[in-house]
């Protein structure tokens, strides 16, 4: 499968995170998606049980189609992979989200590696060489960087303590903010490769 293709899930896991959100939210009803859980959409004999964790899982699996997208252009370009290397720890957590739901002990453990993320985005200012054609990633590594640590907030129970449920959409926001930018810069860059490369053949072939 082309690069290009294997970097389009960077757009299409957070529409299809929050749209799960979302749709669990009317499906339970009196949910507030500012003041309750994420998890709590997807608690063991609630009626949006099934379908949180379907979307969780599904996001999980692209999101391992993403990494090989983002690993292959990094090989080809030259970049460090430990900043594609650490939304592993994405993949994991959101399927071990779904696969141990609440109030089971494992869920909050298996939710855990999540945490290191917030070091993809703050790796790559440091990792990559940025020029014009990664400029804009740099820009959103900062702006995701600070909103996924706004989610941290979730540790100071005191702080917004009625609003838990906005503290951990920041660390969500914040993810989505890095993949979505990813995946638009990736695709510039490989697109912007191959215009070079038919100029360059172009003019080999007329001489």
């Amino acid at each position: 499968m082309k690069s290009k293709y294997l970097l389009y899930p960077g757009v299409i896991i957070p529409i299809i995170f929050f749209s799960t959100t979302i749709i669990c939210g009317f499906i339970l009803g009196d949910y507030n998606h500012l003041t309750r859980m994420v998890s709590e959409l997807g608690a063991i004999g609630t009626n949006s049980q099934f379908v949180f964790s379907f979307g969780l899982i599904l996001c999980s699996a692209l999101s391992l189609l993403f990494i090989l997208g983002l690993y292959k252009t990094c090989r080809a370009f030259g970049l460090n992979i430990l900043p594609v290397i650490l939304i592993l720890t994405y993949s994991f957590s959101i399927a071990g989200a779904a696969i141990f739901p609440l109030p089971l002990k494992l869920h909050e453990l298996m939710g855990m590696p999540s945490i290191l993320l917030i070091l993809s985005p703050l790796l790559s200012l440091f990792l990559w060489k940025y020029n014009d054609q990664l400029l804009i990633i740099r820009e959103m590594a900062i702006l995701s960087f600070l909103i996924m640590l706004l989610g941290f907030l979730v540790y100071l129970p005191d702080l917004f303590s009625n609003y838990i449920g906005l503290k951990q959409r920041f660390f969500h926001i914040g993810w989505s903010v890095w993949f979505i930018y990813l995946s638009i810069s990736f695709l510039k860059l490989l697109k912007k490769h191959k215009s070079f490369r038919v100029k360059i053949f172009g003019k080999i072939n007329r001489t």
